[in-house]
This record gives C-alpha cells, structure tokens and sequence, in this order.
C-alpha cells in the first residue's frame, strides 16, 4: 500500500513530458498549421469564387423578378409559389427522374463489363478499356449528333437494322413515347466507361485468398460473384451510383442537341436544367430560373443524402 502511494505521489509531481504543452510545441502546431491552411488556400478561394458566391447570388435572384432590361426587382417567394403551380415545371421533374432512373440501370452492365475485363489472361484488355472509354472523353454535342443520325426516322441506321429482321421502326426522338429513352439509352452509353474503370479499379482490390477459399468448399462462378464479388465491390457501386445520379438529374446537353426546341416530344423529353435554360435566356425571365434551379439543388441534395442513410443497409463494410 505504501509502495502504491508512493508511485501516485511520484507520478503527480513528475515534469510534463517534454514539448508537451510547452511554448514550443504550441509553435510549432501554429507554424504546421499556417503551412496547411496556405497550402489549401489556393482551392478555397476557387470554391469560394466559382461554386459559393455563385450559389448565393442564384438563392438571391430566385426571389426577385427580372425585367427585359436586366434591372430586376425583390418579389418574395412568388417564383416559388409560381413554381409549384408550374406544369412545365412538374413534367421536367418527373422526365429528369423517369430519365436518372434508366441511366441508373447501366450501372449492372458496367459491373459486368468490369468483371468481364478483370478476367486473368483474356486477349486484347487494354483495347477493350479504351474501346469502352471513348464515349467518357467524347464531347456530348458531337455524341448527341451522332446518335440523332443514328436514331433518324427516315434513313437512320438502326430503323435500317430493324427492317431487315421485319420490324418497321419509329422516328425514335419525335414521338413522345420513345423520345426520353432514346436519350437515357445515349446516357447509358456514355457513362459506362467511366462507371467500368472505377468498378474495375474496386474489383482488382479484392484479395484473391476468398476465391480460393470459396473454390476449394466448391462454389461455382456466379456463387462467386453474387457472394463474394458484389459484397466486396459494394462501396465502389456505392460511389458510381451517388455520381450517376447527381449527373443524370443535372442533364442538359443531350435533350438540348437531340430534341430540338419545334420537336413535339419536348413537353415528355425536356429535363429541368432545360427548362431552366428556357426560362433564363430565352424567355429571360431569370428570376424564375433561378428558383428552378435552386428547386434542383434541393432534389439533388435529399437524394443523395438519402443514399448516404440507404448504404448502411447493403453497403459491406471492412
């Protein structure tokens, strides 16, 4: 007892462990700091400047009415109040994630796709990854140009390629039933690649002793994939479906090259950033833009940070 009295004595006058707390170490943290907020400087000041100003002055201009002048007014929530009432406005919502929700079912043929590259020894890979990498690095316009010949009533090829198995094809980006998946398809086509090298990138990851172990109690290929590979490949589905979404609900280029402004499949093709282009510059009411896009930006957000409470559910965790 008398041993342990004298150990707690001696521990509760014994100096501080050097540098701990002293004027030096705190200078020494105030000197590592300095360094690394300067070194994250450079980027706060571009978020700062092209993401956050740009957001407040479009959260402000959502509540103020535009003249054909460019002078603009403080209206309150009328843009909002305008904005549910709007027709247009709830067709774009619902083609936005009519559209999202197809692109999101590329997701499967990328992991297929990745795990089809993944094969060991398979011939000509590098090939195959580029092949399917072009579309990602392809611009949008030129895509969408491609594709409008593509899907051309009259002389496109793919009414071409239906007519000789006997099926007499559509003007697929005029009518209003097949307009918005004609474009989700285009969607599909161009996010693959990118999906494919991320879900690759996660399958190479993967430690190989759980293939030998799931092969020597005698599972097959796909006991493997659907047990061992979709588990542990989770958080990389995770990630390109979070990406795909907040893309597809932000799409703008295809609809604006391929549905031209006198198509009437518009109203059943047009997404919400669209209709905002329609509103802001050329009906130049920007007021009322700018409440749509902030609308978006709130759909954006909900989204996906319910994807983020959803992952707990199906997403593996080391």
């Amino acid at each position: 007892m008398a041993l342990t009295n004298q150990v707690t004595a001696a521990a509760a006058t014994a100096p501080p462990a050097a540098g701990a707390g002293t004027p030096r170490r705190r200078r020494l943290f105030a000197r590592e700091a300095f360094w690394g907020y300067l070194m994250i400087l450079p980027i706060a000041v571009g978020l700062a400047i092209f993401y956050l100003y740009p957001i407040v002055r479009t959260l402000y201009f959502s509540f103020t009415e535009w003249g054909a002048f460019g002078g603009y007014t403080w209206t309150g929530l009328e843009n909002y109040r305008a904005l549910i009432g709007d027709e247009a406005a709830r067709g774009a919502l619902l083609n936005t994630l009519l559209y999202s929700f197809l692109v999101l079912l590329g997701i499967p043929l990328s992991i297929a796709l990745a795990a089809l590259l993944n094969v060991k020894g398979l011939r000509g890979v590098a090939f195959y990854r580029i092949l399917y990498f072009l579309p990602v690095i392809t611009m949008p316009v030129a895509v969408a140009i491609v594709w409008r010949w593509i899907y051309n009533g009259d002389f496109g090829i793919l009414n071409f390629l239906l007519s000789k198995i006997g099926i007499s094809g559509t003007s697929w980006l005029t009518n209003p039933d097949t307009a918005l998946i004609s474009i989700a398809v285009v969607g599909i086509w161009m996010t693959i690649g990118y999906n494919m090298v991320i879900l690759l990138a996660g399958l190479q990851s993967i430690p190989p002793h759980y293939y030998e172990a799931a092969a020597i109690d005698g599972a097959g290929p796909f006991r493997k994939f659907f047990s061992i590979t979709v588990p542990l490949l989770s958080p990389s589905i995770f990630f390109v479906t979070v990406l795909t979404l907040i893309q597809a609900l932000q799409v703008f280029d295809l609809v604006f090259a391929m549905i031209m402004p006198t198509n009437p499949a518009l109203p059943r093709a047009q997404s919400v950033v669209y209709l905002f282009y329609q509103e802001a510059f050329v009906a130049n009411d920007r007021g009322y833009a700018a409440a749509i896009v902030m609308a978006l930006l709130v759909v954006i957000l909900v989204i996906t940070l319910v994807q983020f409470r959803l992952q707990k559910r199906w997403v593996h965790s080391e």
